[in-house]
């Protein structure tokens, strides 16, 4: 009996952990937070596990699956502060500002390492477009509608199910699924830019590999220079952003000066460039200090996304914890 329930454990674990990326992909799009989207994951897994003799194969696995992960995100979801990026919060701040109190995690958008939240193949357009859909600002935006609101749009608009298939597994009318994805669209298209996420082009290497030598190098007339003019630069968990090359570089001359003589290891999140910065240790060496995530747009970077909090992000992107 000993050797049979084993083995059944091991065929139901190799029918379910297939499934992972695609759904912490869905629950951090859901959630906002990679962390809480791992959380959410592992316990939709457990809940499948100790289901599995009742499921009775009316849908697929997978549909199976997303019914229960919809669940707990909206279980999580309920009562839960909306997650936000910096430029949420405010219209601004000046270089010159005094720093604001941190805030907690629980009110940030975070990032996500590419591996955990998108799959590794597939259709170049489907990649493209589960690229988009984990920007940092496309996340944001979807944190603007109800938690059921959300659920359609990413199934329906992310996940291209059909009406049906989302009525059925959220237990409604396909009329109510078309409605809310009207509404869902409505407050979406007020609430996001429309810039996507593309393969990057061989300009656009380049630019990075200037981005590098610049901030390596504390070269700001040089690193300003591959800046938009309305590039933002913003440090969760401080509510501060600036908006700008002037403001960005009075910064980093200022506040920001102990970044000069950093060192950058690239990553990928949220279907970005990304970096962790290390910056110099006095006891020797660098010391993590942010996690980077660099949105560009045509020949510029628009975005520069500093998230502080290395004691977790550091260890969820593999990144090693001196160099």
């Amino acid at each position: 009996m000993g050797v049979w329930t084993v083995t059944t454990d091991v065929v139901v674990a190799e029918r379910l952990e297939p499934h992972r990326t695609e759904l912490t992909g869905y629950c951090y799009r859901m959630l906002g937070s990679a962390f809480e989207a791992e959380d959410a994951v592992q316990e939709t897994l457990v809940r499948a596990w100790k289901g599995f003799d009742a499921f009775e194969g009316r849908a697929s696995v997978r549909t199976w699956l997303y019914r229960i992960a919809t669940n707990v995100c909206l279980d999580m979801a309920k009562g839960a502060q909306r997650r936000a990026r910096p430029m949420d919060l405010s219209s601004g701040w000046s270089a010159s500002s005094p720093l604001p109190d941190n805030l907690p995690d629980t009110a940030w958008i975070g990032p996500a390492p590419d591996g955990r939240v998108l799959p590794e193949s597939g259709d170049p357009a489907e990649l493209a477009a589960h690229r988009d859909s984990v920007r940092l600002a496309f996340v944001a935006a979807l944190q603007h509608l109800a938690p059921r609101q959300r659920a359609v749009l990413i199934l329906r608009e992310v996940l291209a199910w059909s009406a049906a298939e989302v009525a059925e597994l959220l237990d409604t009318s396909v009329a109510s699924v078309n409605s809310a994805l009207q509404r869902a669209r409505a407050t979406l298209a007020a609430k996001h830019d429309s810039a996507s996420v593309e393969p990057l082009t061989d300009q656009q290497r380049d630019l990075l590999t200037r981005y590098v030598a610049a901030f390596e190098s504390y070269d700001l007339a040089a690193l300003t220079a591959l800046l938009r003019e309305d590039a933002t630069l913003s440090m969760p968990p401080i509510p501060l952003w600036l908006r700008g090359p002037d403001e960005i570089t009075a910064w980093m001359l200022g506040t920001g000066c102990g970044c000069r003589g950093s060192r950058l290891v690239p990553v990928q999140a949220n279907g970005m460039a990304a970096f962790g910065q290390y910056r110099p240790d006095p006891a020797g060496g660098h010391a993590p200090w942010a996690l980077q995530v660099i949105e560009i747009a045509g020949d510029r970077i628009v975005g520069l996304n500093s998230f502080l909090d290395t004691d977790r992000l550091f260890p969820l992107f593999g990144l090693p914890d001196h160099l």
